[in-house]
Parts: structure tokens; sequence; C-alpha cells
């Protein structure tokens, strides 16, 4: 499948009700399934988890800055990246018990929630963004080989396949990186929330050159739905 079969799967799957909200795993022949079904598969099928090739997350949102930057919204791509390089996590993890060596995609299905008293305007209603991203692309980008390498260091890396305490440290260095027009991944989540949710217009031309960087690190492929039509629209 290439990107635009996965975007156009998952909105099907969400046009027919048949994707849970939140944690899902899409599996190389198109099923796509809750965490706990494929943690229930896979205590009967282990090699199961070479079948996954992507995560999806399903949610919801009173926010306008989750729906025009999703991928920036989450501290989930390293923890995918230590999945595909044969980690798992100790502590409960969305993504199991077991390592995704086949895990290559990213992808964040988010809808305006309208009728939640909050911040979205109704002008978002009926509205589907699909944000996939390419983990290998994103990881090369944000350098995160070189972090773990740094945090785990090499005889981990060769013989521990089970981290947890390592993975605040991972993810910290990650977020501190100032890979936004010079600021961090917390300080750029700050201003496009303030911009678009706190209607600080005067951050506008900032929002441009971290909207301009984030399209660089994550080379996001992005797709609106009208969910009366289930036609691309532009957003």
């Amino acid at each position: 499948m290439d990107e635009y079969e996965i975007v156009e799967l998952v909105k099907d799957r969400y046009r027919t009700g048949s994707i849970r909200i939140y944690h899902n795993l899409l599996l190389n022949d198109t099923t796509i399934i809750s965490d706990e079904s494929y943690e229930h598969s896979y205590q009967h099928n282990p090699s199961i988890s070479k079948q996954v090739t992507g995560y999806v997350y399903n949610e919801s949102t009173i926010f306008v800055f989750y729906l025009e930057f999703p991928t920036l919204q989450w501290n989930f791509i390293p923890y995918a990246y230590l999945y595909k390089k044969g980690y798992v996590i100790k502590r409960y993890s969305s993504l199991g018990s077991a390592p995704l060596p086949n895990l290559k995609y990213i992808i964040y299905s988010i809808t305006a929630n309208t009728g939640f008293p909050g911040i979205t305007g109704h002008e978002f209603k009926d509205t589907l963004v699909i944000e996939l991203v390419d983990l290998d692309v994103v990881a090369n980008n944000l350098n995160l080989s070189k972090i773990v390498s740094s945090v785990l260091g090499p005889k981990l890396l060769s013989e521990n396949k089970i981290i947890d305490n390592e993975l605040d440290e991972i993810d910290e260095r990650v977020h501190r990186k100032k890979l936004f027009a010079g600021h961090t991944w917390y300080e750029a989540c700050d201003i496009v929330f303030r911009y678009f949710d706190g209607n600080e217009r005067e951050l506008s031309k900032e929002v441009f050159k971290i909207s301009e960087a984030y399209q660089q690190v994550f080379r996001p492929y992005r797709v609106v739905y009208n969910t009366k039509t289930w036609q691309p629209v532009v957003f």
C-alpha cells in the first residue's frame, strides 16, 4: 500500500465506524485492529507482530491546533522507533509486548468535536483530518539513532531488548532539540496553540516559520475530508 491507499483505508474505516477510538494497528493485509485485539491475537500468534506496518491514532478534539499540526501533539514517535529497532517497553504500551520490525507508518485520524463546549469553531464541523508520516524519514530527521545510542549505549543496544527508565531521557532529548524555526518541540506546540486557539494573531509569522519546519521534519502526507461528502477539501 502507498500513502494514498493507506489514508483512504483509514478514512473508509472511520466512515463505516469500524475503527476504534485511540490506539489501532494496521496490518499488511489492510486489517486495522485495536491495540487490545492485537495483544489478544499476539498471545495466540506471535508472528502477528511482524505483520504490523502502521500505528493509527483515532481521536476527536476541541482544539484547532490539533487539526493543523497533528504530529506535533503526541510524544509517540520515539516509542515507535524503539519498537521498530527491537525494544519493548515494560510499562503498558499501545504497541504491545513484542518488537515491531516492519512498522513503517504513523497515522493520525482526527475529527473536530464541535459538540463539546470548547474553542473549535463551527467552521470545522464535519471535518476529518488524516496525516501520515514515514517513521524512518522522521527518525532520520530527528536524529533518533544517535539519541538512542547516547542514552542506551552500545552494549545495551545489542543485548537488552526491554527498556523503561531510559524512555523519559530519550523523549526529553528529542523534544529539547530546536528543530522548529529555533524552537523546541514543546515551544512550537505552545506557539501554535496560542495562535490558533488563543487568538494571538501577532504570532502569525512565527507560526508560518514553524509550519515550514514542521513540513521539513515530518514530511507529512495529509488529507482533509468533509465527513458528509467524504471528499477531500482544502483546509
